[in-house]
């Protein structure tokens, strides 16, 4: 019986574009973050509609929140007719009201917009985003200190090749 090869990990690193990292999140409560958070996608694929991606987010939050705990939030939607998933990093040094289970703000957001017709790539993000923070202890406090886009995209990159 041949054992089949493992499936190649994803990486945030090559989904997370320059263009796609906000260094200063100025929101403090979860409605105004989604909406700065939404301009850069946007910006990046003019076929996503701000108040579509806006109401997506806010419907999935609905559900329950999307902010893990230990200063981490992941908000998450789909969208139709999306040729690449996109992944959108935010840093808020003050910190963002999300409804954490453990009480804390979060300072920390990978935002993941996948397509509807994909469903299991945006799980494969998920578990990725989640692995990276789950076996990066230092991740949080790493991309705090980062002072450019550039710098925090080598965050990541340098803790998923200690892991991956």
């Amino acid at each position: 019986m041949k054992i089949p090869e493992p499936a190649q990990t994803l990486k945030i690193y090559e989904l997370l574009k320059e263009n796609l990292v906000i260094r200063d999140l100025r929101a403090g409560e979860r409605e105004g973050a989604l909406e700065e958070m939404i301009r850069p996608l946007s910006g990046y694929d003019k076929r996503l509609s701000e108040k579509e991606l806006y109401e997506k987010l806010l419907q999935r939050e609905r559900l329950g929140s999307t902010a893990v705990g230990e200063g981490y939030a992941i908000p998450h939607c789909k969208v139709k007719s999306l040729d690449e998933p996109l992944v959108l990093l935010a840093v808020s040094r003050k910190g963002v009201s999300f409804d954490a289970i453990d009480g804390r703000l979060a300072h920390v957001f990978f935002l993941v917009v996948s397509s509807v017709e994909k469903p299991s790539q945006n799980l494969q993000i998920l578990a990725a985003v989640a692995q990276l923070i789950r076996r990066s202890p230092l991740l949080l406090k790493k991309i705090s200190k980062a002072r450019s886009s550039q710098e925090i995209r080598g965050i990541i990159r340098e803790e998923e090749e200690k892991i991956f």
